[in-house]
């Protein structure tokens, strides 16, 4: 399994994209790969610091997706901003992440981190604690997601 990620300046780039590009680029890659799922979320706020989609200085990414009901889409939203970014900010190793949105109550967490071993220290104490205090199984209707370690090369 690999996870694409991109990043646009704005929604005119992505657009332009998508209108002059994006079907010859797709044409070329026929049969690389299958199952192939795309998502476009929009950038809701920062967690840490100010994102940029800078990959080296960071060895693994945690990807969380999550789809929630819509009653609690906004409580959902409140948690990760009260809650759960202070805590993984202030978990060494964490360098910078992004909470986005996209239509039908589905959120993406993206967590930049140092190393494995670093963010395993986050989850090993935090999480269980942290999902008691914000309540995110009433919030949550799904959740997917990967710890995904980087591949440099591929970057670009």
């Amino acid at each position: 399994m690999a996870h694409v990620l991109a990043f646009w300046e704005n929604r005119v780039f992505y657009d332009s994209f998508m209108a002059r590009k994006h079907d010859r680029l797709a044409a070329s890659q026929s049969g690389t790969c299958s199952g192939v799922q795309v998502k476009l979320f929009e950038h809701r706020f920062d967690v840490k610091t100010g994102f940029e989609p800078r990959f080296t200085d960071v060895d693994v990414v945690r990807v969380a997706h999550s789809t929630v009901h819509e009653d609690r889409a906004e409580h959902f939203a409140l948690m990760q901003e009260r809650v759960w970014n202070p805590a993984m900010a202030g978990s060494p190793g964490m360098v910078r992440g992004v909470f986005a949105e996209a239509p039908g109550h589905e959120f993406l967490v993206l967590s930049m981190w140092q190393s494995s071993a670093e963010r395993g220290k986050y989850r090993a104490g935090s999480i269980e604690r942290l999902t008691q205090r914000t309540q995110v199984e009433e919030d949550v209707a799904a959740v997917t997601g990967d710890v995904v370690r980087l591949e440099p090369s591929w970057t670009v």
